[in-house]
């Protein structure tokens, strides 16, 4: 009836209206969270300073966390898999700390601490964390490059290097290994400048040596660097301080660096703000709290009750903190302790949060706090917490218009990190996921069945695979590899394309013709002429290409043109069978310039001396097929001039 549809076309327009005003309000709420921004960066003042964050970064065995220990006086890198830091924690160096540690420098070099303390993160330095080391990075003040002053500038360091200049973050570097000198007086717990003064003249000269030769190796870098004590302008040069992990020399000198670099140079990026910047590093289920997220405030405060948004696994999270903890103070956020708990907590620190429904939330996802007062803001971080995430997937799936592997990590980080390794390692990606593999996972990657079965498989770095998705696997024929390092995840899925390769190559080498001119050696070698289903047994040499066992010939109908083509018309003969070059052994390939006695399994009515003779050449029978064949799985078999062949059998039979 006419009334029914004015009713639903009434609603229609009023969804849409309703859809309009959610618009114009998440415009209206970005406009003002921009603003509030910009007010609050206005109204920072130094003499409210936050804790500057440090993250230490180097090559694999260079001592990073042995150096972070000595800092802290803990022992971490025992509890580590191989030695090597893989989870992200950070450790709390209150300002008593730092000035207890920095002992008779403070006087010398007049430095008066005015931090709150430092928040070193202790990131992993490993190549494939890149990403989550960018992660790192970004939230990160001032950076440590820990270098062996045994090995010099090693893979990582350069990669390590290029990532700091890249993110602008500045950085000292911490010549580590001292106490490996020859000869070497340790001289535990001391600044530098003064254990190198009770050295003998041997150790001040190996050192000296090391030293220069460090320096020239960042110089080829581009980077101007000098030893902290010589350093006149630290604007334009990289500080080096030499330190000692083992015994302690050279410590004190770093935080002084670290503390004094940041006091005079960076006050701009330490002004403390009320805004809060803030990111998950971990999510952790502990008993007798549930799901916990160890996040790092950067920046402003965070209150119990506070509503956050946060990117989850299914679309965004929106949760209030239940509870805010710390550890006990100078522990290490990793290692098992008692929490003390807070209502509310300034930036910079390491926190662990409760709250309701974090077992879904990804890890290195931005915590997103919303203002009360302004309708839609909540809207408007749902959109931006899964930004991250789905500009990722969007990304990858673009580069190869949608074909490719289904690739999946644990977290934000080390997905930018998988994606990152497969793009260099030129695997090409249809679309991510974060998190344990489900049903829904493994159904999404089948769908390359129809399209390229080879990549109907899931890659996946640092996740488990659930019972109902290895059911659905097997079920769908979907491969699943996973792995907890990305490097043994390449070599698999390496080895099953390659095995892949094979059996496809196996399966085409029936289609796939190679090209080949032959003819007849001589009159005289023809042993059996065929006809009648009888073989043809002669004597050919290859003048171009390659003959293959298999390789289907034909000959010229001379005098005849093809209907469809217009062109020369030609007349099938049969596939070879066998070729001999010497009697009694048998090759499956010819190359150009060689001779042999080949059986042809000859067409019935095909017969030597009838349809062909000794002047006739033989091709090999190209088609569109074998030609695509050939293309697909035989292309590094080619030489140029086997190329430059098939293209000229290509124009000959006048294949399209």
């Amino acid at each position: 009836t006419p009334n029914e549809e004015e009713e639903e076309e009434e609603e229609e327009s009023g969804e849409d209206s309703s859809e309009d005003e959610d618009e114009a309000g998440k415009a209206a709420a970005r406009l003002e969270r921009e603003a509030r921004t910009k007010a609050a960066m206005a109204a920072r003042t130094p003499d409210r300073l936050r804790s500057p964050i440090c993250c230490i970064m180097g090559h694999v065995d260079t001592g990073k966390t042995k150096l972070l220990d000595n800092i802290r006086r803990t022992n971490v890198q025992d509890g580590e898999a191989g030695g090597i830091t893989q989870q992200i924690g950070a450790s709390f160096f209150p300002n008593e700390t730092l000035c207890d540690r920095m002992g008779s420098l403070l006087a010398k070099n007049k430095v008066a601490v005015r931090v709150p303390g430092l928040l070193i993160i202790d990131t992993p330095g490993h190549e494939s964390f890149s990403n989550l080391r960018s992660r790192g990075s970004s939230l990160c003040d001032i950076a440590i490059l820990v270098i062996d002053i045994m090995h010099g500038l090693e893979p990582q360091t350069i990669e390590s290097m290029n990532m700091l200049r890249a993110k602008q973050t500045p950085f000292v570097i911490a010549l580590n290994k001292v106490d490996r000198l020859y000869g070497w007086s340790e001289a535990k717990d001391r600044p530098f400048i003064e254990a190198i003064e009770e050295q003998d003249d041997g150790v001040k000269r190996e050192f000296e040596s090391r030293a220069s030769a460090i320096l020239l190796s960042i110089a080829e870098q581009g980077l101007n660097a000098q030893l902290y004590y010589r350093n006149k302008d630290p604007r334009e040069y990289i500080s080096l301080v030499p330190t000692s992990a083992h015994t302690g020399e050279g410590v004190a000198d770093i935080l002084m660096n670290l503390v004094g670099m940041t006091q005079k140079m960076f006050v701009d990026r330490i002004m403390w703000t009320p805004m809060v910047q803030c990111t998950v590093l971990e999510v952790k289920v502990i008993e007798g709290l549930g799901a916990t997220a160890d996040v790092i405030l950067a920046n402003g405060t965070l209150k119990r009750g506070d509503r956050i948004v946060m990117c989850g696994f299914g679309g965004p999270v929106v949760t209030r903190v239940r509870d805010l903890l710390t550890p006990r103070p100078l522990r290490e956020l990793r290692v098992k302790a008692d929490y003390l708990h807070h209502q509310e907590i300034d930036g910079a620190a390491g926190i662990k949060i409760c709250a309701n429904h974090l077992e879904n939330v990804v890890a290195g996802s931005a915590c997103l706090v919303p203002f009360k007062d302004v309708p839609y803001d909540l809207e408007v971080l749902k959109e931006d917490a899964m930004g991250d995430l789905n500009k990722l997937a969007k990304a990858a799936s673009e580069v190869n218009g949608g074909l490719g592997v289904y690739a999946m990590a644990s977290t934000l980080g080390s997905l930018e990190a998988l994606l990152e390794f497969l793009k260099t390692s030129k695997i090409p990606v249809s679309a991510v996921n974060i998190g344990p593999i489900h049903k829904k996972d493994v159904i999404k990657a089948s769908i390359m069945h129809e399209f390229k079965p080879e990549y109907a498989t899931i890659l996946a770095f640092d996740v488990p695979l659930t019972k109902e998705g290895e059911l659905q696997a097997k079920e769908s024929q979907v491969k699943v590899f996973t792995a907890e390092i990305i490097y043994h995840l390449f070599d698999q899925f390496t080895k099953y394309m390659a095995d892949v390769r094979l059996e496809q190559q196996a399966k085409a080498a029936t289609t796939a013709v190679y090209p080949a001119i032959c003819k007849v050696s001589s009159p005289d070698h023809v042993w059996c002429r065929g006809g009648g289903g009888d073989p043809i047994l002669l004597g050919l040499a290859v003048q171009e290409g390659t003959l293959k066992k298999g390789t289907p010939l034909c000959v010229e109908r001379r005098g005849q043109k093809d209907p469809e083509t217009g062109l020369q018309a030609y007349l099938d003969i049969g596939r070879v069978v066998s070729m001999e070059p010497e009697k009694g052994k048998q090759v499956d390939v010819l190359k150009a310039g060689k001779s042999a006695a080949v059986k042809i399994d000859a067409v019935t009515s095909i017969q030597y001396g009838r349809q062909f003779d000794h002047t006739y050449p033989l091709y090999a029978r190209v088609t569109r097929r074998s030609i695509d064949a050939i293309k697909e799985f035989f292309k590094e078999d080619l030489s140029k001039d086997d190329w430059a062949l098939l293209l000229k059998l290509k124009k000959q039979y006048g294949v399209i």
